[in-house]
């Protein structure tokens, strides 16, 4: 077995040569890939496991050596030398031959190295050290790696590029963290306690906790921060089969979609028992608000303020950055429909169960909370009600999300559908 080495020879070769040389000298074999793409200053004397040509060649059949030069641009390039990079690491981790990788790169090494790591699984050790991710053009692009992989990325503040100090400092902290991780590496156990997914965020927390106190004995609870991307990570490893089922909390990164706030997960995000036959348990949690901060937003004519009329709305700030205002009584029957529309697509009906608190879908529209408005409430579970389809079970609670009565009546229906 071996930890493959990510990056391109006629850029890095010095910093590629140290940390292979680290890591070698702790005992474990390296794989050299190549993805250079011809734009580096120097012919490398390095040998490469792996040559830039067989990773071109199973990217799409490029030959980096025969193409005319402008065959194609940059881009494609890029995208083809990640696809072969992809199948490349995809071959020797199915194969049983990897146990780690590391990527030294700039902004192009390291599109191409997270189209690998992207499919590399939970837990298998994998370190990206990049002149790139700070930058904030490409935050969003980047997130969409990140959120849904546990990639550990070293910013490596200088360029890579050459040999100097610092650079040389980088490549051994790069290589001893793969190595490490490597030697102390340990499979992902699988207890006896089945795994179950839930969605939670600050504002409801509490309710969070007592469904996880309930259920802790029988099940191991995996929480996932519903921010959009973590959103998006629970989507992700529910189809990748580690959930009994999924508690969903907080779904309301769906509304953040629909109404433009800024935990968006996208159309798909309550597609996850649609595509994935598990017991699901669906909850409103933070249909109450949209986020849309930081509040200095408010006055610079931003479009998700000025459309929805936020300023004139009740909102609540946390901080400088985070700010929530209340959803309308239009916005919450909208957002009740569009919910019954997705979950009525669900092939599997008799694993889902929907469960309301009538009394607060978050901390912040409780009686007496910053956002509390029954009214837009009830339009929700109004609109839900009258969208849903009778085969679907809706359970309403004389309480808000983060009572512990609420918890009880959450965990009742999901024993009952994982008897299905």
């Amino acid at each position: 077995m071996s930890i493959a080495i990510i990056g391109m020879l006629d850029e890095r070769e010095e910093a590629l040569g140290v940390i292979k040389n680290e890591i070698e000298q702790r005992g474990f074999k390296t794989c050299l890939i190549d993805i250079s793409i011809g734009s580096g200053g120097t012919v490398p004397s390095l040998c490469a496991d792996v040559s830039a040509s067989e990773v071109a060649e199973s990217g799409q059949g490029l030959d980096l050596g025969k193409e005319p030069a402008g065959t194609y641009t940059k881009d494609t390039i890029t995208w083809y030398m990640g696809e072969g990079l992809r199948k490349k690491v995809c071959a020797l981790y199915e194969s049983g031959e990897l146990e780690g990788v590391i990527a030294i790169a700039g902004l192009t090494g390291t599109l191409m190295a997270l189209q690998a790591m992207k499919m590399l699984p939970f837990g298998f050790p994998k370190v990206l050290l990049s002149s790139a991710t700070a930058i904030p053009a490409y935050a969003a692009s980047f997130a969409e790696y990140f959120a849904l992989k546990d990639i550990t990325v070293m910013h490596t503040v200088v360029d890579t590029v050459g040999m100097n100090d610092l650079v040389k400092l980088l490549a051994i902290n790069g290589a001893n963290a793969i190595s490490g991780m490597v030697k102390a590496a340990v499979p992902l156990n699988r207890t006896e306690r089945p795994l179950v997914a839930i969605t939670e965020f600050g504002l409801c927390d509490k309710g969070a906790h007592y469904i996880r106190e309930i259920l802790k004995k029988d099940y191991g609870i995996v929480s996932f921060h519903a921010n959009g991307q973590g959103d998006k990570a629970a989507i992700d490893l529910v189809k990748q089969g580690y959930f009994k089922a999924f508690i969903d909390l907080v779904p309301s990164a769906f509304g953040e979609y629909l109404l433009g706030g800024n935990r968006s997960a996208g159309p798909h995000r309550l597609n996850v028992a649609m595509d994935n036959p598990i017991p699901y348990v669906f909850c409103p949690g933070g249909f109450d608000i949209i986020s849309c901060g930081p509040l200095e937003r408010r006055d610079t004519g931003d479009p998700l303020w000025v459309s929805r009329r936020l300023s004139e709305r009740k909102y609540h700030m946390k901080d400088g950055f985070r700010c929530e205002a209340r959803t309308s009584v239009e916005e919450m029957e909208l957002l009740g429909t569009a919910v019954a529309e997705k979950l009525n697509l669900y092939k599997n009906k008799e694993l889902v169960k929907v469960v309301i608190p009538r009394k607060g879908f978050s901390i912040l529209s409780v009686e007496g909370g910053a956002l509390f408005d029954p009214v837009a409430d009830r339009a929700f579970i109004m609109a839900l009600r009258q969208g849903l389809d009778p085969h679907i079970v809706i359970t309403e609670v004389d309480t808000d999300i983060n009572n512990p009565g609420f918890a009880k009546v959450v965990v009742a229906a999901l024993l009952e559908v994982l008897q299905v």
